[in-house]
């Protein structure tokens, strides 16, 4: 790992640094800094006028410092000149509670000290769009079942090959690479790794995407509803724990249901326990409830749940256990913080461990057929203002992710969601105008 940004510099030829670090509304957030100058940055951090971005401070703040971890830079592939580095927010000598990444790594401490050393995949969803962000890119991409379409994934090799080539050049371990459920979308998987990796990758496959598909005269997006009646972007994740030292998976156990230990259930009864409230971070924006209460799509499905249960290996339920020792939550999407959506899946399962909360009934029916014979699980919120009402009621898990954190979050996103409710649109005038 790096510890000397101005050595990195020197051996692989880079000229500018993006410090970069990521808003309570998922902006990324970036100074572009000669390598000559970035011991001192290192040192002191690039400043930024915190309240120009979307976090819950004032003009009359003093400079936010972003400062460089360097166990995350990365050269750019596409652009070896330049490397990105995330950062941690620092003001007046102190760590800005509010800001995602320093909100992750507060959790992840918190776990080790319990002994216990997160580990996350992510399944990042997106679509490949015109610039004006109107249509698909592929006019020729029509099928009404088109995942995994052969021919459609061709017709965009020179995007999609270009990023997993960066990736294993990278060492990221990608995997594999397919056309998803919707016309116009894709999917890349590398492998898992400890949380806060997983973040920072995250964060800078999204800034990759998007880099190379301007590049190609594309636009990408991770919208959770870009079309309608198309599948949404979702963005799975995948969870385990492992000890202190990271080589054994604790929530690996043949001998129970699933192959998943009694820890691994507590984890998972903490996720269930919270799952209307955490929503409100994995499923961020207005956007996202257009997808997780979707109708029935082209494809026939949406992927997406409504519903608070689990199950094995059935992708219909909001948890599913594919196999031992893991468990995918299908419930964030595309709009997710990257540092956000680890953090809150992080202080739900901590609080199931500690509390010993138990995850409920396994259901292994088809959710999307037979969902309306589960009576007594909760619904997942309608809308945005749900979700928010639903994490300001959870008061534990308030405290988990922090008072600052939460009360900021809240404090913008309420302001975000009156601002779309303010906002005149076309279907009322459509369905009033002749009252």
């Amino acid at each position: 790992m790096a510890t000397d940004l101005a050595e990195f510099a020197r051996a692989k030829n880079v000229k500018y640094f993006m410090i970069s670090y990521t808003d309570l509304f998922s902006g990324q957030r970036a100074k572009l800094v000669p390598a000559q100058a970035i011991a001192d940055m290192q040192k002191d951090g690039a400043g930024f006028a915190g309240f120009a971005t979307w976090l819950d401070l004032t003009p009359a703040h003093p400079d936010m410092l972003a400062v460089p971890d360097p166990d995350s830079v990365i050269q750019l592939p596409w652009k070896p000149e330049v490397a990105w580095v995330a950062a941690n927010c620092i003001m007046d000598e102190k760590e800005v509670d509010q800001a995602p990444r320093n909100t992750l790594k507060r959790l992840i401490a918190e776990a080790a000290s319990d002994g216990m050393h997160v580990k996350t995949g992510v399944e990042a969803e997106f679509f490949l769009i015109s610039p004006d962000g109107k249509t698909i890119s592929d006019e020729y991409d029509t099928a009404s079942k088109p995942c995994y379409d052969q021919q459609a994934v061709m017709r965009r090799y020179d995007v999609i090959a270009e990023i997993c080539d960066h990736m294993l050049a990278l060492g990221w371990g990608a995997y594999q690479n397919d056309h998803e459920d919707a016309n116009g979308q894709f999917e890349m998987n590398w492998a898992f790794d400890d949380a806060l990796a997983t973040a920072d990758k995250h964060s800078f496959f999204k800034f990759m995407v998007k880099s190379i598909a301007e590049k190609h005269g594309l636009r990408a997006t991770f919208m959770p509803k870009p079309f309608q009646g198309l599948t949404g972007n979702g963005c799975h994740a995948h969870i385990s724990v492992w000890d202190k030292a990271g080589k054994t998976n604790v929530f690996a156990d043949n001998s129970m249901e699933l192959g998943l230990s009694a820890k691994g259930r507590n984890f998972l009864g903490g996720i269930m326990k919270h799952a209307s409230a955490l929503a409100a971070i994995t499923n961020p924006t207005v956007n996202s409830y257009k997808r997780i209460n979707a109708p029935r799509t082209i494809s026939g499905a949406t992927w997406a749940p409504n519903t608070v249960t689990w199950t094995g290996n059935n992708r219909t339920h909001m948890v599913r256990v594919p196999g031992p020792g893991r468990f995918e939550l299908r419930l964030p999407d595309g709009a997710a913080n990257p540092y956000l959506l680890q953090a809150v899946i992080i202080a739900a399962g901590l609080d199931g461990i500690r509390s010993k909360a138990d995850p409920g009934k396994r259901y292994d029916i088809d959710m999307y057929q037979h969902g309306h014979t589960v009576k007594g699980a909760p619904k997942l919120p309608l809308n945005l203002l749900d979700a928010l009402r639903e994490f300001d009621k959870d008061k534990s898990l308030k405290a988990a992710l922090g008072e600052e954190f939460s009360s900021a979050y809240l404090k913008l996103k309420h302001q975000e969601w009156n601002s779309y409710a303010s906002h005149f649109t076309q279907w009322e005038r459509d369905h009033t105008l002749d009252i």
